[in-house]
């Protein structure tokens, strides 16, 4: 046989032993029906048969050819052992060709099971013109053929094999459940409702980063010793993102992956690393122990938990293995948070740009429509109606007025945080573009880490700042703008204030914008503050952590009107 067809030779033990089970058992029943051991040379003939089954049962022309010696086999013997029995009187010819016949059941069996019906068709024709021949051998002046018994007992095996032949596959397809491919929309909503009922059965029925930090370190002080500990996490552009940390001074974590450092071989590694010095940008004086435990869910790496301390070799083994246990759980539900408020940043995005599209190419256009009327009709007046002319250049400015604020709300709903610009640079855009719409001297400050706050967090930031800058801009009166934007994660101060009329308590619509201020900086677990501005105007703040404890540079600027 060429090499191309040959076959690694692969012993299925469970086809072995059904053979040889049957092989035994017919092999009694022969002995008993004939009670000539001559007879067993049948059995003998089957097990050489049965090689093939045994040693290449997966060969597209060996296994198919043993078969067919099976059946072949097991039609003559059926003939003999019948003629046998019945001339030694032992039993009738029908009951000594069962003692035979029940092999039939292996290699149809074997056929149906490998989905292979013209197989199985040949087997059985084989059968049967193997069953006639061995029929009408003649031992010691007999032939079977012509008696009742032999002839029901092969048209009965011949029967049940044609079932199992024709039947199994039906029967296999009958019993194996229908897989119903979920529609894309129908699998993300029963999805999604499992996340409702999951995130509600959660402690305190929140899944925020922020929160499962916190709470991840409050249990590793109970079992390390640690004078600073964070939790950092990925983000955009290859960098990572301080979602808690904990001491008496807050740090400035490395959180780039391509330096030589004991969290970018944590990260890659996906082992605890220890270290002998601190892991901050700027470094720790004196000892120092640092270990870096990567939270690992699957396969994949979705965080690391550093923990320093200012003594030598503060980070054993013994330790070590203290940590893992309780950051292995914790992995799970810091996944689940971060794949939660990813999943509805997303949708709050794409919200927000179907609001977009349907007021610019609805209302918006209507608006505009309606303006060109009122030009027509102006163009159109007869002389001497001068009182209807300025009625209708008043209700063209206040059509002028509302299309303005609507594309400075389009802007607000198009206004993201770019993972490369930064939260203060899209706060810094949207102040200068509204200042300048409002004749408004906008003073920005920033103080700005390279480290970054978790895109969801960012993006509720900026929705605060725009309120409070749009509020300014409409209610007011004033002329000054000052914007402070403070960010040191997981800390984070944006102050937003003016120099007009100060807020008036009894205005609807700012109350509804302090509400919703208010349920934004509830969600990312900060705090909201109004407080009047001397000598005149308000500030409103949201403050996001506790204050920052570090030397920084800041970037004033201002933009005057125009710019």
């Amino acid at each position: 046989m060429p090499a191309s067809a040959s076959v690694p030779v692969r012993i299925h033990p469970l086809v072995v032993a059904a053979r040889l089970v049957m092989l035994a058992l017919v092999a009694a029943l022969t002995l008993i029906a004939t009670r000539e051991p001559s007879e067993l040379r049948w059995i003998a003939l089957l097990l050489v048969a049965a090689l093939p089954s045994f040693f290449a049962p997966d060969h597209r022309i060996a296994a198919p050819l043993g078969r067919l010696a099976e059946v072949a086999v097991t039609g003559l013997a059926a003939g003999s052992v019948a003629a046998a029995a019945n001339s030694l009187g032992t039993v009738d010819a029908g009951f000594g060709a069962e003692a035979v016949l029940p092999y039939l059941a292996v290699p149809l069996l074997t056929a149906a099971l490998r989905r292979r019906p013209t197989e199985g068709a040949a087997l059985l024709g084989v059968a049967a013109v193997a069953m006639v021949i061995g029929g009408v051998i003649v031992e010691e002046g007999t032939a079977v053929i012509t008696q009742p018994g032999y002839l029901a007992a092969g048209g009965q095996w011949l029967v049940l094999g044609a079932i199992v032949t024709f039947a199994a596959d039906t029967m296999r397809q009958l019993m194996t459940p229908t897989e119903v491919t979920p529609q894309p929309y129908a699998e993300a909503t029963r999805l999604l409702t499992q996340l409702r009922s999951v995130a509600r059965s959660l402690p305190g029925a929140t899944l925020d980063p922020g929160g499962i930090s916190e709470h991840l370190l409050e249990e590793l002080r109970t079992v390390a010793p640690a004078e600073r500990t964070a939790v950092l996490s990925a983000s955009g552009g290859g960098r990572l993102v301080v979602l808690a940390q904990s001491g008496a001074e807050r740090v400035d974590w490395e959180v780039t992956l391509d330096n030589d450092s004991a969290i970018a071989d944590a990260w890659a590694t996906q082992q605890a690393q220890t270290a002998s010095r601190s892991q901050a940008r700027t470094p720790v004086g004196g000892d120092t122990s640092s270990l870096v435990v990567p939270l690992v869910a699957g396969v994949r790496t979705i965080g690391l938990v550093i923990l320093e301390a200012d003594v030598s070799s503060a980070y054993p083994s013994a330790v070590i293995s203290r940590v893992t246990e309780v950051t292995g759980p914790a992995a799970l539900r810091l996944e689940a948070a971060l794949l939660f408020d990813e999943v509805r940043s997303l949708a709050t995005n794409e919200e927000r740009q179907r609001l977009a599209r349907e007021i610019h190419d609805g209302v918006a256009q209507e608006l505009v429509m309606v303006g060109y009327g009122i030009d027509n009709a102006q163009a159109t007046l007869p002389e001497g109606a001068e009182e209807t002319a300025e009625e209708l250049r008043t209700l063209r400015g206040e059509v002028t007025r509302v299309i303005t604020e609507l594309r400075l709300s389009l802007f607000e709903l198009r206004s993201e945080v770019d993972r490369n610009g930064g939260l203060a640079a899209a706060i810094a855009e949207y102040a200068r573009t509204l200042g300048t719409s409002a004749g408004l001297r906008v003073h920005f400050t920033f103080d700005e880490s390279t480290a970054r706050l978790p895109a969801a967090t960012e993006a509720e930031l900026l929705r605060i700042a725009q309120e409070a800058i749009t509020n300014a801009r409409k209610h007011a009166g004033a002329s000054n703008l000052w914007v402070t934007c403070t960010v040191d994660p997981p800390y984070a101060e944006i102050e937003v204030s003016d120099d007009g009329k100060g807020f008036a308590d009894d205005r609807p619509d700012g109350r509804y914008g302090l509400a919703i201020m208010a349920e934004r900086a509830e969600r990312i677990r900060g705090r909201l503050e109004i407080r009047p501005r001397h000598p005149s105007g308000t500030t409103v703040a949201v403050v996001l952590g506790t204050s920052a404890r570090r030397d920084s540079v800041r970037d004033s600027v201002s933009a005057p009107e125009g710019e």
